[in-house]
């Protein structure tokens, strides 16, 4: 059990947050010496900290199944993100020769996205009521530039994922004597 009585430690720059998980399924923050909920590592994540979530015994890295066990509940409760055509097709992927690009494109993806929408709520901070309305209205050209750019950057992911594949294809080929046509 966790000694109560150490004064709070802030990870060092850069080093993501610990957080042990005990047999009981509770959740140890190291830096502040306290219980926390799944909520509370939830608001880490959205805060931008980053978690690094351990087995208290065997020190395994369950970061992962932690998050996922936040998607599911964020799912399951008030308004789903993903829809169950979604979900399926993020099944099939699994064990799918394309898997490995297909993890690697939602995730550039979402930065982009993230990257978006950071630049979005920059300049939505001198945007007065006026100019708000026309800024969400489609024809406005802030919005078109700033999706044209997500856009663009989405297609480029995309055929970067397209090129690495021709190229495995072409190696893969290559190595029975098969040559592309």
């Amino acid at each position: 059990m966790p000694d109560k009585t150490t004064e709070q430690q802030t990870p060092p720059a850069g080093e993501p947050r610990t957080i042990k998980k005990y047999p009981n399924r509770r959740l140890y923050d190291t830096s502040t010496s306290t219980y926390i909920t799944l909520a509370e590592v939830r608001q880490l994540v959205i805060d931008g900290v980053q978690v690094q979530v351990r087995d208290a015994k065997s020190g395994e890295d369950l970061t992962r199944s932690i998050l996922l066990q936040i998607i599911l509940e964020e799912e399951a409760g008030g308004t789903p993100m993903f829809t169950e055509a979604v979900l399926a097709n993020i099944i099939r992927f699994y064990g799918h020769a394309m898997q490995g690009f297909m993890g690697a494109y939602l995730e550039k993806n979402v930065q982009m996205f993230t990257e978006v929408q950071a630049r979005l709520a920059e300049q939505a901070k001198t945007i007065t009521p006026e100019m708000w309305s026309q800024f969400m209205n489609l024809q406005s050209p802030m919005m078109q530039n700033l999706m044209g750019s997500y856009i663009e950057q989405s297609h480029n992911v995309f055929q970067h994922m397209q090129e690495q594949m021709n190229k495995q294809t072409e190696q893969m080929l290559g190595a029975f004597g098969i040559k592309k046509r």
